[in-house]
């Protein structure tokens, strides 16, 4: 039946085997009268008894599978699940085939492990995603890069994935094609590409962008520049209008360290009078501090620099900060550099500073920190991190086949200890992933090696070397999964750059002189 009444008989009354069928008021046949008759002459008519209703009989076969209703209960639930708030593929997989075709490009705004990328791959779509967590991108890098999918068959192989690719199609009976002799129609199943089982395929190449750092001019070229307000600043232009509620926050959370340990503050109020110092207070030692222990004590004075709202904090605000430190009376026992991220340059200038008697801290500050809302449903003491230092050893390689090339060893981060209030080594069991650059030049990172030490015997580059054991060296992707590089040569700038992130998500960056 259809909605609408008929003028053209197709409202009027059935008679079919001995039983006469009349049409509900304000609705109509399908198909017209000689429609009808030609599905009772094909044995295509069917009236159950007890009810007042004739239908057309369809096979399976002719309708394969069924129609997709707005109600996805099976979809919702991810299996596996590697983020808190991970996405169900199946939910990615049928909003994208929906709603592009391949080679069209799909943006997520909210990265998480990275789902929406790794189904738009999947499909033949372009992707870019993007996050603010720490955590979320290390998790959709490694998901991404040890990734593998079937191998579709192109529809037309000279315009590559944007040309589509070949479909299985099955026919669509129906009762008009059956009663007016028509061929059926085709239905073109989006989800059912042809496979082709001899070839594998894995993530393409893509790049990992962060907000750029602005380029630092020397001094002599700076010229006079208007002075911008204080809430228009994008990197140290003067303070921010955020910094009272930064300090606010940090007195109140502390700084977490590592294993449950954290930097603590008696008080923290403003420091007039610099330029890129904020904030001084005073530490409270941690609550298993040993007798006797050698570091920050009770009332030991401590520093505060916090980096721009918007850009990473640069190497010339480290230094004008330890000059003004200096200069400090009493003299401060700690410096805290709390930002949101780090130029590459920062973590070597603090890491080489040689000052005894005060100590150089690296504070993550938490994204949700720019966002009130997002701050007040956060829990309370995880707004500040302690980034430890990387402990990265080099070393030139003395084998025969790769005599003169060189060879870096990542033992760890090198944390500092709250109760004793020294830095100390830590271990390499917690880092979720590393990249070596062995060509750094001073501004981009572009990783020629990845390892993924932390996932299991079946997870990560192991996982990707049994689907490709054919095609690739298992031996090669083994190393891929420790935290010793494969030998490299010395590039054109002679300098190397490791980028090793903790399974807090936290980051660092260690820049390594190569000599000739």
């Amino acid at each position: 039946m259809s909605p609408g009444t008929s003028t053209t008989g197709r409202s009027d009354p059935c008679e079919w085997n001995g039983r006469v069928f009349r049409v509900p008021p304000g609705e109509h046949w399908r198909v017209s009268p000689e429609g009808l008759d030609r599905l009772a002459a094909l044995g295509r008519l069917v009236a159950p008894e007890g009810q007042a209703s004739l239908r057309w009989k369809r096979y399976e076969e002719e309708v394969p599978g069924r129609r997709i209703s707005n109600f996805w209960p099976a979809q919702m639930f991810p299996k596996g699940k590697r983020y808190v708030v991970e996405t169900a593929a199946k939910v990615l997989q049928r909003c994208i085939l929906m709603t592009t075709d391949p080679g069209d490009l799909v943006f997520d705004p909210t990265c998480g492990s990275g789902t929406a990328a790794y189904v738009a791959e999947q499909w033949g779509r372009r992707w870019i995603t993007c996050d603010t967590s720490r955590v979320a991108t290390p998790l959709a890098k490694q998901r991404l890069m040890t990734a593998h999918f079937d191998y579709y068959d192109l529809a037309h192989p000279q315009e590559g994935v944007g040309g589509g690719f070949r479909y299985r199609c099955v026919p669509k009976v129906s009762a008009g094609t059956l009663a007016y002799c028509q061929l059926p129609d085709k239905t073109v199943l989006q989800d059912q590409p042809f496979t082709d089982r001899s070839k594998a395929r894995v993530t393409g190449p893509f790049t990992v962008e962060a907000v750029p750092a602005p380029t630092v001019l020397p001094l002599d070229e700076v010229g006079e520049q208007e002075e911008l307000r204080a809430d228009d600043s994008v990197a140290r232009t003067g303070p921010t209008i955020r910094q009272g509620d930064w300090r606010d926050e940090l007195l109140k959370t502390g700084i977490r360290g590592k294993d449950g340990q954290r930097v603590a503050f008696v008080r923290l109020e403003p420091l007039p009078g610099q330029r890129h110092l904020y904030a001084e207070g005073e530490t409270r030692p941690g609550e298993a501090s040993a007798p006797g222990a050698q570091g920050t004590s009770p009332n030991a004075r401590a520093v505060v620099s916090f980096g721009p709202d918007h850009a990473p904090m640069e190497q010339r605000q480290v230094a004008r900060a330890i000059e003004e430190a200096s200069l400090l009376v009493p003299r401060p026992k700690v410096i805290v550099f709390a930002a949101f991220q780090f130029d590459p340059g920062v973590s070597k200038d603090i890491e080489e500073t040689k000052w005894p008697g005060v100590t150089l801290l690296k504070a993550q500050m938490n994204a949700d920190l720019l966002a009130d809302d997002l701050k007040r449903k956060r829990a309370s003491n995880e707004s500040f991190w302690l980034v430890g230092l990387p402990d990265v050893a080099l070393e030139r390689v003395s084998e025969e086949q790769d005599a003169g090339k060189f060879r870096v060893s990542v033992q760890g981060f090198a944390y500092y200890n709250t109760r004793s209030g020294n830095v100390e080594s830590g271990n390499a069991d917690k880092i979720a992933l590393w990249m070596l650059d062995p060509d750094y030049d001073g501004r981009s990172l572009f990783p020629r090696q990845v390892f993924f030490p932390m996932p299991g015997r079946n997870d990560g580059w192991a996982k990707l070397a049994k689907s490709l054991k054919a095609e690739i060296d298992a031996t090669r992707m083994a190393a891929y999964r420790g935290t010793v590089s494969l030998p490299f040569e010395a590039g054109e700038h002679l300098c190397a750059a490791v980028k090793i992130v903790d399974d807090r998500g936290v980051e660092s960056l260690k820049i390594v002189e190569l000599s000739q």
